[in-house]
C-alpha cells in the first residue's frame, strides 16, 4: 500500500505534468517526453502518460495535445473501444493540427516549442534597455 507521502509526491508530479500541458497552445502538440521535461522529470514519458490517464474528472486540461514522439495519437490500451482516439483527432484538427494520410502529424510544423522563462526575461531586459532615439 502506498504511503501519505508517496501519494503526495504523485499528486505533485501530477500537477506538474497538468501545468505543462495547460501551456500549449491551439493548433500545437507536444510529446510525453515534452511534457515530463517541462515537469522538471527528463525521460519520464510514461509518468505523463499516467498522469494523463488519471486526470481528475471535470479537470479542464488540453490534454488532446499530447502526443508521442512519433507524432501519432497513442492508442489506448485501457479503453481501446471508447471512442477517445477518434476524439483527440477531432479536437486537434479542429484546432487546425493536420494528419498525413497514416494518421502522422509533422511534428516540425505543429510541435510546440515553448521559449524558456530565461529567455523570455533575457529579451524584455534588452527591450527595455534599449534606449528610444529620438531625433530633435
Amino acid at each position: 500500500m502506498a504511503t501519505p507521502k508517496a501519494r503526495t509526491d504523485s499528486g505533485a508530479i501530477h500537477a506538474r505534468i497538468y501545468a505543462a500541458v495547460k501551456k500549449i497552445p491551439r493548433g500545437k502538440v507536444a510529446t510525453y517526453g515534452q511534457i515530463a521535461a517541462l515537469a522538471g522529470m527528463p525521460r519520464h514519458a510514461r509518468q505523463a502518460g499516467y498522469a494523463l490517464a488519471a486526470t481528475p474528472e471535470g479537470m479542464k486540461i488540453p490534454w488532446h495535445r499530447v502526443i508521442n514522439a512519433q507524432g501519432r495519437i497513442s492508442l489506448r490500451l485501457r479503453h481501446w473501444d471508447s471512442g477517445s482516439d477518434d476524439l483527440q483527432k477531432i479536437l486537434l484538427e479542429a484546432e487546425g493540427v493536420e494528419f498525413d494520410t497514416s494518421g502522422k502529424i509533422n511534428l516540425k510544423k505543429f510541435q510546440w516549442q515553448p521559449v524558456p522563462d530565461s529567455t523570455r526575461e533575457r529579451a524584455g531586459t534588452v527591450a527595455q534597455e534599449k534606449p528610444s532615439r529620438r531625433i530633435s
